[in-house]
């Protein structure tokens, strides 16, 4: 069903990030970033999904004896852990989130950005991260990316599908690497001229106090945003999102959004009333 409250972003982009952890109940993907991807869908407006696939990952590394390690709220990616990102997002994941499509009635085409390369990227080198001390640090097999293939995300919507990409990429030599799901989709979404960017976990927001849903800030400005990070309101996972999202808000997305999934309505109250229900990140 079409929001009326959506009817100025007819023709637009709306790109979505769910983490990984959502996949883990389909139902409730279904009935909450699903039913909002379906109205974005019937108020005219194209959508592009990207996925993250970490607790699935972690899960697997542990059960074949590896250990993960985590440098700043990002995943360090050895050989072995490159093979685990892959069977993660690529396999477990993208299966999960296009069954939760498919009972919330969206037309998703599940992939990585791999395919067709979607999303080019080359090594990132080392560099000096908020939370990680002030050595360059790093990731091993982990991406930038590059540039992203918009002529074919537009053909993908113009052909009723809804692109959803694990968070994987590759050069063009073949190689593929790991990168942040958040990174992806702050870049796919900055590339497409996104009106919104949504990026979407069982967080329900910055919170002023981690441990504390009820203390979520509707609204930051960059500098505002800055500022808790450097006072340690934001700090672990939650660091690499806020800076991302303050990059892209330079590079021309107008409007982006850190939202949870409850209640199921989170995502679609957020879309049509920003700070509602999760933080919105404005230009200051």
């Amino acid at each position: 069903m079409a929001v009326s409250g959506l009817k100025d972003f007819r023709g637009r982009w709306f790109v979505v990030k769910i983490g990984g952890e959502l996949a883990q109940d389909r139902p409730r993907l279904a009935a909450s970033v699903g039913a909002a991807v379906r109205a974005f869908l019937d108020a005219g407006i194209r959508v592009a999904v990207i996925h993250g696939g970490g607790p699935q990952a972690t899960e697997l590394q542990k059960k074949l004896g590896l250990q993960p390690r985590m440098v700043a709220g990002r995943r360090y990616t050895d050989e072995a852990t490159l093979e685990v990102m892959k069977m993660s997002l690529a396999g477990q994941v993208s299966v999960d989130v296009a069954s939760a499509f498919r009972l919330a009635g969206v037309p998703a085409l599940c992939t990585t950005g791999m395919s067709a390369g979607l999303i080019t990227a080359e090594r990132r080198p080392p560099k000096v991260m908020s939370g990680a001390g002030p050595e360059p640090v790093d990731l091993g097999l982990v991406g930038d990316v590059m540039s992203v293939d918009v002529d074919a995300f537009r053909r993908l919507s113009d052909a009723g599908f809804v692109p959803v990409l694990g968070s994987l990429g590759g050069d063009a030599r073949g190689q593929p690497f790991n990168i942040n799901a958040d990174t992806v989709a702050t870049r796919v979404a900055a590339k497409l001229g996104a009106a919104k960017l949504f990026l979407v976990s069982n967080v329900p927001g910055v919170l002023a106090n981690k441990d504390d849903p009820s203390t979520r800030l509707p609204t930051l400005t960059p500098a505002e945003a800055r500022e808790k990070i450097a006072s340690g309101v934001i700090q672990g996972g939650m660091i690499p999102k806020v800076e991302e999202s303050l990059e892209m808000l330079e590079e021309g997305i107008e409007a982006i959004h850190i939202v949870g999934i409850s209640p199921a309505e989170a995502l679609l109250h957020e879309a049509e009333r920003p700070g509602s229900q999760g933080t919105a990140f404005l230009r200051g």
